[in-house]
């Protein structure tokens, strides 16, 4: 069976919609770059290895993601999964899991990168708001895209209640994206990527479609 390493930061309500996924996967393990992320006693409590790395406790980038490198190393996994993990990750880690790091960003990418998208959003009137799963590269936010899953912008949104509808979205299409490539249906080719026996569905706003 294939492995999975998850990366969190903080509470990990991504990391616990991939626990509980029933994914075609081992989770090796949960690591965190914060001593105090709620998410660790989560994975904990599930009997999941738990390991720490704090960042306060490298000098600088390039020790500490040469450390983290290390650790994920000792696991082999076949996918590391970024699960709100709040660090920019260096060019050459990056380089070293390339075509198997991903991450969740909420907002329909390219559109809205970097912190706040949700204010983004609402500061730009836009009618459809999203989340987006990307292979990770060197470039923040930009990698190729796996899946996506779109909400309606409410005229009386604030930050808070278009993020809470966004994040029942993030919960959905982060672990179909990690069936599918553990189940070896991703292509990546440059910036693209196919999926093999996606649905569409051009009545329900996922692309590709979630299985009924």
């Amino acid at each position: 069976m294939k492995s999975l390493v998850i990366l969190i930061s903080g509470r990990g309500s991504n990391m616990q919609a991939l626990l509980e996924a029933n994914l075609p996967a081992r989770i090796a393990a949960v690591i965190s770059n914060k001593p105090e992320a709620p998410g660790l006693e989560i994975a904990r409590s599930r009997g999941y290895e738990t390991i720490v790395l704090d960042q306060r406790s490298y000098p600088d980038r390039e020790v500490f993601d040469q450390k983290l490198a290390e650790v994920i190393d000792a696991y082999a996994p076949d996918l590391v999964a970024l699960a709100g993990f709040m660090r920019l990750l260096g060019g050459s880690f990056v380089s070293r899991y390339e075509g198997r790091l991903i991450n969740i960003h909420p907002s329909l990418l390219p559109a809205f990168p970097g912190l706040h998208p949700h204010r983004q959003a609402l500061k730009e009137g836009v009618k459809v708001h999203g989340c987006t799963v990307h292979f990770v590269t060197a470039e923040t936010d930009r990698g190729p895209i796996i899946i996506q899953a779109a909400v309606q912008v409410i005229p009386s949104d604030t930050e808070e209640t278009l993020a809470a509808r966004v994040l029942q979205q993030e919960h959905r299409i982060y672990p179909e994206a990690v069936r599918w490539f553990m189940k070896d249906r991703l292509k990546l080719s440059d910036n693209s990527v196919e999926v093999s026996d996606a649905d569409f569905d051009d009545s329900v706003l996922y692309s590709p479609g979630l299985s009924k």
